[in-house]
């Protein structure tokens, strides 16, 4: 059996073993996440809240923007508060006050640090205690808890209207008056956060943690981290070391064996003639800059609303682009964009590859086109209307804002979105079909890149798997595959195989050795990948056999990242390995930089946050965003830009490429990028780190410690990197669009054209 074969067995082998555990861990999180309550009922029988009244909050809580604003069990945004742990810490302050002054006569927090600790010794078995009744469905709570959740639920009435007295803290937040705007509505949203909240400090039925692991860290009500939480977060490390020396055997024994390639004394692609539907994806790369602008505007704006208010830059933009609807537009343009630069370049790379342009391709490309600006119209106008309270409760899912984080857009814009992937994927794999039925050395690489398309136009569906009313752990669940198994996973292998086929077609590597190469990349990063998706899901509803499945696999994700700086070296040798290579010298340098982000963004920085100890205290502090940004944008967008600048070199192959405006380019988005990380997000997770260590989750959320001038300073230190960074975004734009608007001709090419000419 050859290697090739080989390969391919196994990398099925491994999707069905890993997704079949995959749907198992599903089953066990839909059965034991915490239950909703028919109510909640006082000893008395006063009833406090219904099962109406905490999904009806769900669905206000995502009208508003949801996870935009603020948090829900750690994941969101990061200007508000998390809901769920300002609630817990808010009812626990409320409860130990009512006992110290019926003890004392005095508040909780003038009691000495003795008495403090009888109270809470008292506390936490109370509130840990499970009262719920799963026969009758009612959830008991006494007196004084119910007196303290009026309370709680009175502050947060006061905070989503326009009372006047909560405006400082709306301030702080970010959040304009009447953020909901019905009165019935913000009760509705306070059951919601009472039963988050409750789920985060009630044990388990027969367990010592809670539905949530026991988060968020609390020290007021018992909350800390778990004997798996800390095993796990061990035998993580120890597999992820296991794997580390197991790849570099590999490297040291197989590495360097292959036979190298001769690269030819002309460029092969050079004889490419684009067909009338590979010129029609120009405009998608158009789109794509477009994009990426209006993102980091947004982005912008975001970030300056936590120093501002609701001012941006001195600006009042919050009563006409609030802070959750500016961050919803931001994180939905990023996968975008990008995404939209991958589709251009399936587009463009299938006729490359088969030499077949078939019937009515150009039009299906302009179709799908127009489709996709639809689509983002749409969904953003929808949006808006939704956070502004314009659209209704009744058409908010449907056209509005949904209120889960990257998924945010209407179910009819998301379902249009899955038709239009689905075209995508007929217009790609009718295009690759005849190089598919070929049996060459390139038939594997041209398999995986076809089944990689099949996978990012089937697993966006996962994103339908959800409802109105679902219960949030189920839509986490489904959530991470889109944002997981979608975005980081089988778009990367795609990009992976696109880049092996042009460094083929360029003569620079042989068929047989990329093939390899791909298949054994695929295996080893799908390995960790797939099954790493459960470190999203620690803390949202998931027993222990979560945890570990999601420590152990995710350690391994980090596995492939230890040889990449041989795989950085061997793309910069392509790039050196014959002189027209030049006419390349950017796309493979933005392919380097992936390399760099995906040791350090991925690497360095997802790791910090990868194990469950680390996750228990990390989760929704900026270190979070330290990660999102240097791995979404510095792998995952440097790769969209790498692969749309290979297809435009293809789409413009006479004309010249000025070097400067590329040169800028590429180091100002990174060196924007590095200082935005470095200056901003890692000094402000760190102050966070250690006040949830200290003081507990909440504390490290709250507008008291954010509110401190130091973090005033450290947002607005973000600005020499945000400047370069959207500077080497505008030198990109004027690049792309000189090379339809007064580019020169390129002197190499017109030689080498007068060369072949008989």
């Amino acid at each position: 059996m050859s290697t090739t074969k080989r390969l391919w067995l196994g990398l099925g082998a491994l999707l069905v073993a890993s997704f079949a555990v995959m749907l198992w861990l599903g089953g066990d999180l839909f059965r034991t996440k915490p239950p909703i309550p028919e109510r909640v009922v006082t000893t008395t029988g006063e009833v406090v809240y219904t099962r109406d009244d905490i999904q009806r909050g769900q669905v206000v809580w995502q009208s508003m923007g949801g996870m935009q604003l603020g948090s829900i069990w750690g994941h969101g945004a990061l200007v508000a508060p998390d809901w769920s742990a300002d609630w817990l810490k808010r009812e626990a302050l409320a409860l130990l006050d009512q006992d110290a002054l019926a003890a004392t006569g005095k508040p909780y927090a003038a009691l000495d640090a003795a008495e403090q600790a009888k109270l809470r010794a008292i506390l936490q078995p109370r509130q840990r205690r499970n009262t719920y009744d799963p026969a009758s469905g009612d959830l008991v709570v006494d007196a004084a808890r119910a007196r303290a959740i009026a309370g709680v639920a009175a502050h947060y009435e006061s905070l989503f209207s326009s009372d006047p007295a909560t405006a400082g803290l709306r301030e702080t937040y970010a959040m304009k008056d009447d953020t909901v705007a019905d009165a019935g509505n913000r009760r509705a949203l306070t059951a919601f956060f009472f039963w988050t909240a409750w789920a985060a400090g009630t044990e388990r039925p027969g367990a010592t943690n809670t539905y949530t692991n026991n988060w968020p860290y609390e020290p007021l009500v018992g909350n800390a981290p778990t004997s798996g939480t800390f095993m796990w977060s061990v035998f993580s490390l120890v597999f992820l070391l296991g794997g580390i020396g197991l790849m570099s055997w590999h490297y040291a024994v197989y590495h360097g064996r292959e036979e190298k390639a001769r690269p030819p004394v002309r460029d092969p692609l050079l004889g490419l003639v684009p067909t009338p539907s590979m010129k029609a994806t120009a405009k998608y790369f158009w789109v794509v800059i477009a994009l990426f602008l209006v993102q980091i505007l947004l982005g912008a704006i975001t970030a300056h609303y936590q120093v501002e208010g609701r001012e941006a830059y001195g600006f009042q933009l919050a009563e006409v682009i609030p802070y959750s609807l500016s961050r919803s537009w931001h994180t939905q343009l990023a996968v975008l964009w990008i995404a939209t630069a991958w589709l251009g370049t399936g587009l463009y790379i299938g006729p490359a590859i088969s030499g077949h342009e078939p019937r009515f391709q150009r039009a299906g490309v302009n179709f799908l086109f127009a489709c996709l600006l639809v689509i983002v119209v749409g969904a953003f106008a929808g949006q808006w209307f939704a956070v502004m309270q314009k659209l209704g409760l009744a058409n908010n899912f449907w056209f509005g804002h949904q209120g889960w984080e990257y998924v945010d857009i209407g179910r009819f814009w998301q379902a249009f979105l899955f038709v239009g992937l689905l075209l995508w994927l007929v217009l790609v794999g009718r295009a690759l079909w005849p190089a598919l039925k070929r049996r060459d050395e390139m038939s594997s690489i041209v398999g995986l890149l076809f089944l990689s398309t099949v996978a990012i136009g089937l697993f966006y569906g996962a994103g339908l798997m959800w409802g109105e009313g679902s219960h949030i752990s189920v839509v986490e669940y489904w959530r991470w595959w889109v944002v997981h198994l979608w975005v980081e996973g089988f778009f990367e292998v795609f990009a992976v195989a696109v880049i092996s086929f042009l460094f083929v077609k360029l003569g620079l590597v042989r068929g047989a050795t990329a093939t390899n190469n791909v298949l054994f990349a695929t295996i080893i990063y799908l390995f960790g990948g797939v099954l790493g998706m459960f470190h999203h899901l620690y803390f949202v509803g998931t027993t222990t056999a979560g945890v570990a499945f999601g420590a152990t696999f995710s350690a391994l994700e980090v596995v492939p990242l230890a040889i990449i700086g041989l795989e950085a070296y061997d793309t910069w040798s392509h790039s050196r390995a014959t002189p027209w290579m030049a006419r390349y010298k950017w796309p493979i340098m933005f392919f380097l930089a992936v390399s760099f982000w995906n040791l350090v963004g991925a690497g360095l920085f997802g790791f910090l946050i990868n194990t469950p100890i680390a996750l228990y205290y990390m989760q929704g502090l900026n270190l979070t965003p330290l990660h999102g940004h240097t791995a979404l944008f510095g792998v995952y967008g440097m790769l969209g830009i790498g692969l749309m600048l290979f297809c435009l070199r293809g789409l413009k192959p006479a004309s010249w490429w000025q070097p400067g405006l590329l040169r800028g380019a590429f180091w100002s988005l990174n060196i924007g990028l590095a200082l935005m990380a470095l200056l901003t997000l890692l000094p402000m997770g760190t102050l966070q780190l250690q006040a949830a260590l200290e003081h507990g989750y909440a504390y490290a959320r709250s507008a008291e410690f954010m509110g401190k001038p130091i973090f005033d300073v450290l947002v607005w230190m973000r600005m020499p990197g945000d400047l370069i960074f959207s500077a080497g975004a505008l030198l990109l734009a004027v690049f792309v669009l000189r090379q339809w608007i007064g580019a020169r001709p390129d002197p190499a090419h017109a030689a080498d054209a007068q060369d072949r000419a008989p």
